[in-house]
């Protein structure tokens, strides 16, 4: 019998936003080495669960607990949260004035030097940047699909353990979304095979698009605050995309 370590568990998890409760008796066990994607309609509560789990000081936890590596992590702050390792991908990132994508890039990727590393080159040329975009001010005037890039980059850099990625299939053509799930599949290990694979990671996904380029080892349907449903990711997208997710509704609530 193969015992699955978790890297990330989330227990009986309330988060309530301005006074208003977004999310209540969320339950979600992520292992080392696996990928879990999270469905669901504009509005169900997903971004929510995702700055949660970041630690952002607007989500505030009402009850649970968020565990990652076997740490309580719940009263951490998103500084700490990334230094033992959950690295994210936004939807939609800021432009940050006077700070050089090359000068971040060296940042996470720990180093010194005035130029970037050959290892560092080699991935900026494989996302197709050149000198001359990295020296520009981070996601300043960049289009969707060179932000969307620009994030997968900045993480191959950090090369965090478990990460969050937020509709990287939302604003890009069919040409980005295949670049950027090629390099996802890299930073999640999907190139070994599932007993050797050390990095997990969370798809978050209104279209389901990206699934088909990364396979993912579980899905989980939110709707209304909750989890809805999980299995498996093909069959619950296959539904999803017959019925809906009025469908999820219909399951988790049969007629007798």
């Amino acid at each position: 019998m193969v015992v699955v370590k978790l890297i990330l568990e989330i227990t009986d998890l309330a988060i309530e936003v301005s006074g208003k409760e977004i999310l209540s008796d969320i339950d979600l066990y992520i292992g080392k080495g696996e990928t879990h994607v999270l469905l669901g309609p504009n509005g169900s509560g997903k971004s929510t669960l995702f700055m949660a789990i970041l630690g952002f000081p607007k989500y505030k936890v009402k009850a649970g607990e968020i565990i990652f590596k076997g740490e309580n992590i719940t009263n951490y702050s998103t500084t700490e949260r990334v230094k033992m390792g959950i690295g994210v991908s936004f939807q939609n990132p800021p432009a940050i004035r006077g700070v050089k994508l090359q000068d971040l890039l060296k940042i996470e990727h720990g180093e010194t030097d005035e130029e970037l590393s050959p290892e560092m080159m080699d991935l900026v040329t494989k996302l197709k940047f050149d000198d001359r975009f990295i020296d520009r001010d981070v996601n300043l005037g960049f289009s969707g699909g060179e932000v969307k890039r620009s994030e997968i980059l900045q993480l191959l850099a950090q090369k965090p353990d478990f990460i969050m990625f937020d509709e990287p299939d939302s604003g890009v053509d069919i040409e980005n979304v295949e670049l950027l799930a090629e390099e996802i599949n890299t930073l999640l290990d999907k190139e070994k095979k599932p007993g050797m694979r050390e990095k997990s990671g969370l798809l978050i996904t209104h279209l389901g698009y990206i699934l088909n380029f990364v396979n993912a080892d579980t899905a989980h349907v939110l709707m209304d605050g909750k989890i809805a449903c999980s299995g498996n990711p093909n069959e619950i997208l296959e539904d999803i995309r017959k019925e809906g997710f009025k469908g999820c509704v219909e399951c988790c609530n049969p007629i007798h």
